[in-house]
C-alpha cells in the first residue's frame, strides 16, 4: 500500500511538471513583416471617410488584433493618431529601446512624453503598435487568478487560443544573455524560488519569459497583427487624431454613430458606422479617458465646468488610474557587462523582480531614472523592483476641453495606500538579499562583505535591513514609473462585463484602461489577447 502511494505520488509530480512544462507555439526569428502597409493610409486621404460596421480608435496593444479579427467578418476602420514605425528605424530593434526614450519628442516621435503630477517622468506610445512598438518586449500570460477577479464571464478555452493566436506570430522564446542567467541564479540564490525554467505562465518562482524580441534582436509589435486581417475589409489610417465620438439619439436609447478625426494638416474629417456597427476606443488608459470626456461622457458637474455638453452622465470616467512603482538600484560591475533586454523574472506575490544590462550612455534615456541621477560612464546593470497591483490610484482630468492632442493632466497617488508602500520595503529589501549572494561577488569593486563593496549609479540601498523606516524613505524618493498604468474606464464602473460603455449604445472600449489591477507582471501578452477578445463580445451581441 506503501508503495502504491509513493508511485501514485510520483505520477501527480510528473503531471504537474508536464503542466508547467508545457510548449507553446512562438514564432519563428524573421524580419519584422509590414505586408499590412498595402491598406494603411494617411488620414489626410478623403477616400476613408464613409461608413464601417466598426470603427477603433487607436492601433495600439489592443486595438491592432481587434481591427485585425473584427475584419474577417466586417468592413473596419482603424485610426491611429501616430505614424508608420517604418519612419523610425530604433522601434525596430533591441537595442533602440534606450534611443526611444533619449529621442527629444517634437510631436510625432513614437515616443510622447508626460510629467504625471506627482512629478514622475513617464511615457505614451505614438506609433502603430503603441506600447508594444517602445516598451522593454518582455511577455507573459496573466495570472490565472486575475480572470476570476475581474469581473468578466472568460471562456479560458478561447482565452488560451487567444494568445496562442499572438504567440505564434511576434512572441519568441529568448536565447541566453550572459547577464540575464547571472540575475536568474542570483534571484534563486535569494530565494525567489522555485526554478520554473521557460514559461509564459505568470507564477511565483523565477523563470526565462516570453519575448517580443526576436534573437536577432529584431522587435515584433501588435501592427504585425494587422496581417491577419482582410485586406478587402481593413482599412488603417495613421496620424489620425479622434477628436469626438459622435451620437445620435433618434433610437429609443442613445447610440454611438460615428466619430470626427483631424489629420497632420488640422483638416477635419468623419466616420460612421452602419447598422449595428459600433466605435470600439483603444486609445488606452491616458486617450480612452479623455476622449470619452470631450465627447460628454463623465462626471456631470465636471464637464458642466468646462462647458462641454453632457451626453452621458457617469461619475468614474477618469477615475481609478494607477500606476505600479518602479524602485532600483543601479551598479557598476568593474569589467564591462553585456547589454541585455529582461527575459528573467523572479515573482512574488508582494513585489515582482528584474534586470537589464547597459552600456553606458551620454543622453539620458527620459523616464529611465529620475532627471536629478548621474549619467553611467560605464556598463552597468539596473536591477528593478516593482509593486504589483497597485492598491494606491488617482485620477486624470482635461487639459483642453476641446483639443485632443493636448495631453490630460494624470496624477497617480503613487503609495498612498500603506500595503503598496510595505511592498516595496519587502521588494528592496530582497534585493539587499539578492546583493548578498555568492552570484553577484564578481560583481563588486571591493572584496568587502554585504552590499557595500559595489560601486552605484545613483542612490544606494540602506544599509540595515532592519530599518523600515529607511527603506520607506528610499522607495518615496527613489520611485520611478513602470510604464504600466492603467484604470480609468473601469468594468463594473464605466463598462458592463461585456466592455460597452454604460447607457450608450454601440460604444466599447478595449484596452488597459478597463481594469483596476495589474494582470501580470508585464502584461502587453494580456491586452494584446483582450483586443482579440473583444471581439467575441461583437459578435455575441450581433448575434442576440
Amino acid at each position: 500500500m506503501e508503495k502504491m502511494s509513493v508511485i501514485l505520488f510520483v505520477l501527480h509530480l510528473l503531471v504537474l511538471h508536464l503542466q508547467h512544462s508545457e510548449v507553446h507555439s512562438l514564432s519563428n526569428t524573421s524580419a519584422h513583416d509590414f505586408s499590412y502597409l498595402k491598406f494603411v493610409y494617411n488620414a489626410t486621404d478623403p477616400s476613408l471617410e464613409g461608413s464601417y460596421d466598426y470603427i477603433v480608435v487607436g492601433g495600439g496593444t489592443s486595438g491592432c488584433p481587434l481591427a485585425a479579427t473584427l475584419s474577417e467578418k466586417y468592413k473596419v476602420l482603424l485610426l491611429e493618431r501616430g505614424s508608420l514605425p517604418t519612419a523610425y528605424p530604433n522601434v525596430s530593434t533591441s537595442s533602440g529601446f534606450a534611443s526611444n526614450l533619449q529621442q527629444e519628442d517634437d510631436g510625432k516621435t513614437p515616443v510622447e512624453r508626460f510629467v504625471s503630477e506627482d512629478g514622475i517622468d513617464n511615457v505614451r506610445g505614438r506609433v502603430l503598435g503603441g506600447t508594444t512598438t517602445i516598451s522593454a518586449g518582455v511577455y507573459a500570460r496573466a495570472n490565472i487568478s486575475f480572470y476570476s477577479q475581474s469581473g468578466v464571464d472568460w471562456d479560458m478555452d478561447l482565452v488560451n487560443k487567444t494568445y496562442e493566436w499572438v504567440e505564434d506570430t511576434i512572441v519568441f522564446k529568448p536565447d541566453d544573455q550572459s547577464w540575464q542567467s547571472v540575475i536568474g541564479k542570483g534571484f534563486l540564490e535569494a530565494g525567489i524560488l522555485p526554478d520554473n525554467g521557460f514559461s509564459l505562465d505568470h507564477e511565483a518562482g523565477t523563470r526565462l519569459t516570453g519575448s517580443t524580441f526576436d534573437n536577432n534582436g529584431t522587435r515584433h509589435a501588435a501592427d504585425e497583427l494587422l496581417n491577419k486581417g482582410d485586406p478587402n475589409n481593413l482599412l488603417v489610417a495613421v496620424q489620425a487624431s479622434v477628436e469626438k465620438i459622435l451620437f445620435s439619439s433618434n433610437t429609443s436609447k442613445l447610440s454611438a454613430v460615428g466619430v470626427i478625426y483631424t489629420d497632420s494638416d488640422g483638416n477635419s474629417h468623419q466616420a460612421f458606422v452602419r447598422g449595428n456597427g459600433e466605435v470600439i476606443v483603444s486609445a488606452g488608459t491616458i486617450g480612452t479617458p479623455q476622449l470619452l470626456l470631450l465627447s460628454g461622457v463623465g462626471p456631470e458637474s465636471y464637464l458642466s465646468s468646462l462647458n462641454i455638453t453632457v451626453v452621458q452622465p457617469n461619475p468614474y470616467v477618469g477615475q481609478f488610474v494607477y500606476d505600479n512603482p518602479r524602485n532600483f538600484i543601479n551598479i557598476l560591475p568593474p569589467k564591462p557587462i553585456e547589454a541585455s533586454v529582461v527575459t528573467v523574472l523572479g515573482i512574488r506575490s508582494d513585489y515582482y523582480q528584474v534586470s537589464l544590462s547597459s552600456l553606458p550612455f551620454s543622453t539620458p534615456p527620459f523616464s529611465l531614472f529620475p532627471t536629478s541621477y548621474p549619467l553611467p560612464n560605464s556598463t552597468f546593470a539596473h536591477i528593478v523592483s516593482q509593486v504589483p497591483g497597485p492598491l494606491s490610484y488617482g485620477s486624470l482630468t482635461l487639459n483642453s476641453s476641446s483639443d485632443v492632442r493636448i495631453a490630460p493632466n494624470i496624477k497617480f497617488n503613487y503609495f498612498s495606500n500603506s500595503t503598496d508602500l510595505a511592498n516595496c520595503v519587502r521588494g528592496m529589501k530582497k534585493l539587499g538579499d539578492l546583493l548578498r549572494t555568492k552570484t553577484l561577488e564578481p560583481y563588486k569593486a571591493r572584496d568587502v562583505p554585504g552590499i557595500e563593496g559595489f560601486n552605484y549609479l545613483g542612490v544606494p540601498l540602506p544599509e540595515n535591513q532592519t530599518d523600515d523606516a529607511s527603506f520607506e524613505t528610499f522607495c518615496r524618493d527613489n520611485a520611478a514609473s513602470y510604464w504600466h498604468y492603467h484604470g480609468g474606464s473601469l468594468v463594473t464602473k464605466v463598462l458592463d462585463g461585456s466592455f460597452r460603455v454604460m447607457g450608450i449604445k454601440g460604444l466599447r472600449v478595449a484596452d488597459a484602461s478597463t481594469f483596476p489591477y495589474e494582470p501580470n507582471s508585464h502584461p502587453l501578452g494580456f491586452y494584446m489577447m483582450l483586443g482579440m477578445w473583444a471581439f467575441k463580445s461583437c459578435k455575441k451581441d450581433r448575434s442576440n
